[in-house]
């Protein structure tokens, strides 16, 4: 007979019960868990794709520098905001674009000053394979209205609105670890994987903004 036997043949008595029953609830509640936040890095079709990174990496020059290209995987195709009437949409919308996606309030001082070289940038690249998608975060009551008018003052003809008032979309990011301030850009490619990412402002319209530009909408092909 095993040392362990008689351990094993003795009676549960019912402080024992509980105990396993409160092992057995906690583990449920750590998979639960583990399993919710796994889920929030995104739809399963986006694969690692190390060519994409080294080919933005080699293209993030000068006032790009801090661009940091990941394509570890990560998806975006779900990440939901509404338009400027309210629709409700996801990423998922603009598939088969490339898109830079900025997140942006109209109280982030960076965010305003980055306003005019992501128009420009906009107005040079946009079309069947590139966007810039710029989304407000703006919160609270009249947060919209506030974002709206910031626009329209800055007559930003190629920022269209678009934004996430509940904060949810910005939230998702902070939990993957991709972003911790605003402003913050997401690199997509055309299935709304993440490709790269950036923390702070850049000046897009630059000639290092569009060699990452065509660095992107050359992987589309």
């Amino acid at each position: 007979m095993s040392e362990l036997e008689p351990v094993l043949r003795k009676k549960p008595t019912p402080r024992r019960l509980v105990g396993l029953a409160l092992v057995s609830a906690f583990l449920a509640i750590a998979i639960t868990i583990w399993v919710s936040n796994a889920g929030l890095t995104g739809p399963t079709e986006c694969k690692a794709q190390p060519l994409a990174a080294q080919v933005i990496d080699g293209a993030a020059h000068g006032q790009l520098a801090a661009l940091n290209a990941t394509a570890k995987g990560r998806g975006y195709a779900d990440l939901a905001f509404q338009d400027a009437s309210g629709k409700p949409m996801t990423i998922k919308d603009f598939a088969g674009k490339a898109l830079l996606v900025n997140f942006w309030a109209s109280w982030c001082i960076p965010c305003r000053t980055e306003m005019p070289a992501l128009n420009a940038l906009a107005e040079k690249h946009n079309g069947a394979g590139f966007q810039v998608l710029p989304i407000n975060l703006d919160i609270g009551e009249g947060g919209l209205e506030k974002a709206r008018a910031f626009l329209k003052e800055g007559n930003w003809a190629n920022l269209p609105l678009y934004a996430d008032p509940t904060f949810k979309a910005f939230d998702r990011l902070k939990t993957n670890a991709v972003a911790i301030g605003l402003p913050a850009t997401l690199l997509l490619d055309a299935k709304g994987c993440e490709l790269a990412v950036l923390q702070g402002p850049a000046e897009w319209n630059t000639p290092d903004g569009d060699a990452v530009v065509k660095a992107v909408t050359g992987l589309q092909g």
